[in-house]
């Protein structure tokens, strides 16, 4: 199972990475509400390292940076 969890992590990430690359979100806290309210039960986990939401955040402020 915890194959199928690094799985369902990876995707909460790379959604994360999708959110954060629009522009539309200032940092990781904002793109992790972002996630949990379109039902990404897993947002919290995979935003739980330091590296997520450093990655996260780096792409909000070079999306909004264009």
């Amino acid at each position: 199972m915890l194959y199928g969890d690094d799985r369902s992590l990876q995707a909460a990430r790379a959604r994360a990475y999708a959110l954060a690359e629009t522009g539309q979100y200032d940092n990781s806290n904002a793109v992790q509400q972002a996630l949990i309210a379109e039902g990404w039960s897993n947002a919290g986990r995979a935003m739980d390292s330091d590296y997520a939401r450093k990655a996260v955040g780096e792409r909000c402020r070079a999306a909004q940076a264009h």
